[in-house]
């Protein structure tokens, strides 16, 4: 390692203030830092002085989403065999399902890096790792069938307008990751949302997700056999827990999520505030709409509170995306109000415009909005009540 810092020492020279290669600092300092710690403290942004720095907390969410990652790639595998009716061992399917998900996952970091280093060499300042992350999450956010060249545009887009126009990693007011997700739900609705987007078995055996079946109903009886008319996959509760369903490659299964969510909380880096209250928003929710059920023949209205966490991305979306440090609140009292509208309003999403039943992407996007006004108003509350205390 000695000789790997004089090379960096050396070079580093090169790329000074004044120096004809002066531009290409962001460059060299963020190779410098992959391989060495820094002695830089930050100066601003929402930065705690602890002895958790950026880069730890960084590899910390994405040791947490590692078994996501390598799930996601068996599940893709299991299913693709479960189509063509063929045996395969654990370690086969999840060969094949990374020919699916390595793809995806380089194309969004080259199109992460290339903006991030773009942007720290016009701006003359240091490469946000904050984009690791973003490129981390947004792979586990897509169906394996997506095309490349559109991740690579909705990675750019997600990078730009959710976090480098508004000044970077620090400054942003939306989760870059879930930006990226919206861009394409809505560029590309196509191949990111509808009844055919799963679609890594034979033709003709492309089929729905757990969300896109009442969504788009069929004849049923009940709420409990709501996904009953769906022959090519099993959507039991029992199935939808342990994520053996079509969806997005890090979303179906719920033990990992739930794992990365304690993770993440004993780490420090998650609030189970936020996590809690959108799970006591979205219980409460459901049931009162299921109570409504009868006075409309909306299907979404039907689905129970337990199956509205288990399909889709709602578990997915709330521990790893709604908890982000930057666009989150960041008082007490302030998480349990946005962490329990999310829960809010992905079930009002998801019942009331079936068009959009990935609710949890709207109603963070929504949150990342308001959460600013409503530690301002926590805040001013807290004022007022020591105010008159001390009267």
């Amino acid at each position: 390692m000695n000789f790997l810092r004089k090379i960096f020492a050396e070079s580093g020279k090169l790329v000074e203030k004044g120096k004809p290669l002066s531009w290409a600092y962001p460059v060299w300092e963020a190779a410098d830092t992959i391989f060495f710690s820094t002695n830089k403290q930050t100066s601003s942004g929402p930065h705690i002085r602890d002895n958790m720095d950026i880069k730890r907390t960084m590899f910390f969410v994405v040791l947490a989403l590692i078994p996501c990652y390598i799930f996601g790639a068996y599940n893709i595998g299991y299913l693709n065999s479960l189509a063509l009716d063929i045996e395969r061992s654990l370690l086969a399917n999840t060969i094949f399902g990374l020919t699916y998900v390595l793809p995806i996952l380089i194309v969004t970091f080259v199109a992460g890096a290339i903006c991030e280093l773009t942007f720290a060499i016009i701006r003359k300042h240091e490469v946000n790792e904050g984009f690791l992350v973003s490129c981390a999450l947004i792979p586990l956010t897509m169906p394996p069938d997506v095309p490349l060249w559109q991740v690579f545009m909705g990675t750019s887009f997600g990078i730009i307008i959710g976090k480098e126009i508004f000044g970077g990693v620090g400054t942003n007011v939306f989760n870059p990751a879930l930006t990226a997700r919206a861009f394409m739900y809505f560029a590309f609705p196509t191949k990111i949302s509808g009844d055919k987007v799963w679609a890594v078995g034979p033709d003709g055996y492309s089929g729905a997700t757990a969300l896109a079946i009442p969504a788009n109903p069929v004849e049923y009886d009940t709420a409990s056999n709501l996904f009953a008319a769906s022959t090519q996959f099993d959507f039991s509760l029992l199935n939808m827990f342990w994520g053996l369903i079509p969806g997005s490659i890090g979303e179906t299964n719920k033990v990992l999520i739930i794992g990365g969510a304690l993770f993440l909380i004993y780490c420090g880096i998650a609030s189970w505030r936020i996590i809690m209250s959108s799970v006591i928003g979205l219980v409460l929710t459901a049931f009162l709409f299921n109570l409504l059920a009868g006075f409309s023949s909306n299907a979404m209205l039907t689905i129970t509170p337990l199956q509205h966490l288990l399909i889709g991305s709602f578990l997915f979306g709330t521990v790893f995306m709604a908890t982000e440090p930057v666009t989150s609140s960041h008082t007490n009292t302030g998480r349990w109000i946005y962490g329990f509208l999310i829960g809010v309003l992905t079930v009002i999403i998801r019942s009331i415009n079936p068009a959009y039943p990935e609710g949890v992407m709207l109603a963070i996007l929504i949150m990342n909005m308001f959460a600013p006004l409503i530690d301002y108003y926590v805040i001013q509350s807290n004022i007022k009540m020591r105010l008159a205390r001390n009267a």
